[in-house]
């Protein structure tokens, strides 16, 4: 008499949204992922994943290849949506990190970006008797203005489409009337011989106002964004407080910011 092998368990199904984010992830991890690999990872059959792939290479998120995906060539000003899918968990163990430094009663600026938009969500988990936020980015805003202890102070500016955020003299002027106790500083790149960059000239403009009106500055940034360097410089690295960062961090990156002084956290 035979007896029949029980069938493996199925892998557990994921939302669609989670699993593109998840080829994302691999596809930045790998250097290359083949179609065939996608089917077995995520036990789909091959038309899905490749609808997948179709869909992620019409946002940007990846480059579509002949059977399987690349990553996607750099963009001068990658889209928001798309930076959210890049180093996923990463940013949200820095947004945890970066949302148990903020005490209650505390003015806080989040400036515009992906992982900051994760300390806004962090901010929305916990309770607040009173906590004022600067923002200049809409989907922070709108993050959180379902809290009642929560202030919300939105800057005025021009919008830039591809981050959500507003810039320019309209918000510069708002900002200097003000003052905070700790900025949480997006940054795209970060050399420790130039500073930290932005795409964006009015970005850079209106993050170096950021620091210059907050008590302390804290940027946050995966691994990724070390050695980088976009269009716009914000500030020299001796300008910020703390950097919160993951722990693939290039060791000789961070010896040379505290080496400048610049505390560093690893998360």
């Amino acid at each position: 008499m035979t007896t029949r092998r029980k069938a493996a368990p199925a892998p557990p199904k994921l939302l669609v949204e989670e699993r593109r984010r998840r080829i994302v992830e691999l596809v930045h991890q790998k250097g290359r992922v083949t179609v065939d690999e996608l089917v077995a990872l995520f036990g789909i059959s091959a038309v899905t994943i490749r609808a997948d792939l179709e869909v992620l290479d019409g946002a940007g998120a990846i480059s579509r290849s002949h059977g399987g995906a690349l990553p996607a060539a750099a963009q001068l000003d990658t889209p928001l949506n798309i930076k959210e899918t890049r180093h996923h968990a990463q940013k949200l163990r820095i947004g945890e990190a970066a949302a148990a430094l903020i005490e209650d009663g505390e003015t806080i600026i989040l400036d515009s970006g992906s992982t900051t938009a994760e300390i806004a969500r962090r901010i929305r988990q916990r309770k607040w008797t009173s906590l004022t936020v600067i923002t200049n980015a809409l989907n922070i805003a709108m993050e959180l203005s379902a809290l009642p202890a929560v202030r919300v102070m939105m800057l005025g500016g021009l919008l830039r489409q591809t981050s959500y955020s507003l810039a320019g003299p309209d918000a510069e002027q708002a900002l200097s009337r003000l003052s905070a106790d700790r900025l949480f500083l997006g940054v795209d790149g970060l050399d420790p011989e130039v500073g930290v960059t932005t795409p964006d000239p009015l970005e850079a403009s209106l993050n170096a106002l950021m620091i210059r009106v907050s008590r302390q500055t804290v940027a946050v940034l995966d691994a990724s964004k070390f050695g980088q360097r976009s269009l716009s410089v914000i500030a020299p690295v001796g300008d910020l407080d703390l950097v919160i960062s993951d722990a693939a961090a290039p060791a000789e990156h961070v010896e040379a910011l505290r080496g400048k002084g610049v505390k560093t956290l690893l998360v």
